[in-house]
C-alpha cells in the first residue's frame, strides 16, 4: 500500500488563521505531511500538528521567533525508498533544477516553496516540487497544495486545488 504524503507551503496563517477546510481534509487523509515554510507562528504550527497526522516543517523567511528557533532550515528524509530534501526558497528560477540537484545531491525529490507559485518540475533523476500555497494564492490561478503517492521507488506527484 503507498504512503500518502501532504505536500504544503507558505501558510502564512499567524495566530489565528485556519487552514481551508479541503487542505484539513487531505493532510487528515494523509501519512504525513511535509511543509516548506511559512507557517508564521507556534501557534498555526500546533493547529496543523493537531490535525494528527505526523507534519515536519522546514523555517521560512516570516517564522516568529519561537518557529525560526525550533525549526530546520532544510530536511532530508526517507520515504519508503524515496529521498525527499525540503527547503523554503529554492532561489531563483534560472538554473533551479540544477542548483537544487548540487545542494541536495541524493535526493529523489526537493519539495520547496516562497513564490507561491505551484511548479513540479522533472530533470533526469531529481523532481522539484513548489506545492503552491493553500492559503495565498497571490499570481497563481488558484490556492494549492500537493500530494505525494510512494509506492517503494515510485513517486507521483500531483497538485491539489484547494
Amino acid at each position: 500500500m503507498a504512503t500518502r504524503v501532504a505536500l504544503i507551503a507558505d501558510t502564512h496563517l499567524g495566530e489565528s488563521g485556519e487552514l481551508p477546510p479541503a487542505c484539513a481534509e487531505l493532510i487528515a487523509g494523509s501519512d504525513l505531511v511535509l511543509h516548506a515554510g511559512d507557517v508564521s507562528s507556534a501557534e498555526a504550527l500546533a493547529r496543523m500538528r493537531a490535525i494528527g497526522t505526523p507534519l515536519e516543517a522546514v523555517q521560512g523567511n516570516v517564522e516568529d521567533a519561537t518557529l525560526r528557533g525550533s525549526l530546520p532550515a532544510e530536511l532530508n528524509l526517507k520515504i519508503e525508498s524515496v529521498r525527499f530534501a525540503v527547503v523554503h526558497d529554492a532561489g531563483p528560477e534560472k538554473g533551479r533544477l540544477e542548483r537544487l540537484r548540487a545542494r541536495f545531491p541524493d535526493a529523489d525529490v526537493v519539495v520547496f516553496g516562497h513564490s507561491h507559485m505551484p511548479l513540479h518540475e522533472i530533470g533526469g533523476d531529481l523532481q522539484i516540487f513548489n506545492p503552491g500555497s493553500p492559503t495565498q494564492r497571490r499570481r497563481a490561478p488558484h490556492r494549492s497544495m500537493g500530494l505525494a503517492e510512494v509506492e517503494g521507488a515510485d513517486v507521483r506527484l500531483e497538485h491539489l486545488a484547494v
